[in-house]
């Protein structure tokens, strides 16, 4: 029977054979892991807690479920234009079963080893499945991208496609697990925004990352910087298929409030748009225009049927 050390010892220690990471001086195996931050650099973190069958279906693939507890919680650092360093995981679960540990093992390190964030430290306990994920990231100092900012006049814009989340997880339920499939794999695996949130550094105004839906993620952006905003549905970068799957106004719908896409949503001033999007152009990534930041409180332009609330916790979750 495996028990707690071993499960550390065999899934989560970093093998000898890989070099430490710049930065790292101490990873997993002691009390603390010890960082060495940059000079002239602020530190970014942020925590994430992924439970199951709340923000991921308990039957999914240990591969997608290691994966995914790790970029929702990159999409945060994302968010600010941080560069990751490393990250620390509380892992729950309510047996030790060997395969699924290896292959939830491997999706988890695989994404670390994609966008350098490697695993420094933890806690392995038992009960019911839970993955609470630490990211530790870094920023030149002055330059991260925060909810505060956005000015009356400025574009909004958003990368990527929106709505695939949401498509993902009603295709999950409904008995589709083909995760070939775009809109699935966006709902399970997704790709946290890193390059293009710090490629937007120094243009952008003000951006968060797109968890619980553009609407209610647009509203934290409007309040935190005292402006409203004018929304245009049309412009909205629907992810591919959507509206072949759900019907137009479903996946406007879903782009609208679905949530789980973690794509960037910023505001950005004109000088400066032509460069965001070369920037963005550089990193595979589509920066796409879909409304204009306003003086007024309040958003506009969103007919009353595609309005909704987002994903809340213990609200009883997106409408």
């Amino acid at each position: 029977m495996l028990g707690e050390f071993d499960i550390i010892a065999r899934y989560f220690t970093t093998p000898d054979s890989e070099p430490p990471m710049p930065g790292v001086a101490l990873g997993v195996g002691d009390d603390c892991a010890l960082l060495s931050p940059e000079a002239g650099h602020e530190l970014a973190l942020s925590v994430d807690t992924s439970v199951v069958d709340v923000h991921f279906p308990g039957d999914a693939p240990p591969e997608a479920i290691g994966h995914r507890a790790l970029a929702v919680a990159l999409s945060d650092l994302a968010a600010m234009g941080a560069r990751p360093r490393g990250c620390l995981m509380a892992l729950t679960l309510s047996h030790a079963e060997p395969d699924w540990l290896e292959r939830f093992a491997h999706g988890f390190r695989e994404l670390g080893r994609r966008t350098a964030t490697p695993l420094i430290g933890g806690d392995v306990t038992r009960g019911s499945l839970s993955i609470g994920v630490t990211v530790i990231g870094d920023v030149p100092a002055g330059q991260a991208l925060r909810r505060t900012g956005a000015a009356p006049g400025e574009r909004l814009a958003v990368t990527g496609s929106l709505g695939g989340g949401h498509a993902g997880l009603r295709m999950w339920q409904a008995g589709g697990h083909d995760l070939a499939d775009p809109l699935l794999a966006a709902y399970l695996t997704p790709t946290p925004q890193l390059a293009a949130g710090q490629a937007l550094r120094g243009l952008a105004s003000a951006g968060l990352d797109i968890s619980d839906g553009l609407l209610a993620d647009l509203g934290h952006l409007c309040r935190a910087s005292g402006v409203g905003a004018v929304l245009s549905p049309d412009d909205l970068p629907l992810a591919p298929s959507l509206d072949m799957t759900l019907g137009r106004e479903a996946a406007l719908h879903a782009a609208l409030n679905g949530g789980d896409d973690y794509q960037l949503l910023v505001s950005v001033p004109d000088a400066a748009w032509a460069d965001a999007q070369q920037r963005c152009a550089a990193c595979d990534v589509a920066l796409t225009e879909i409304g204009r930041v306003a003086a007024e409180p309040g958003i506009r332009g969103i007919p009353e049927t595609l309005q909704g609330v987002g994903w809340q916790h213990f609200t009883g979750g997106a409408s």
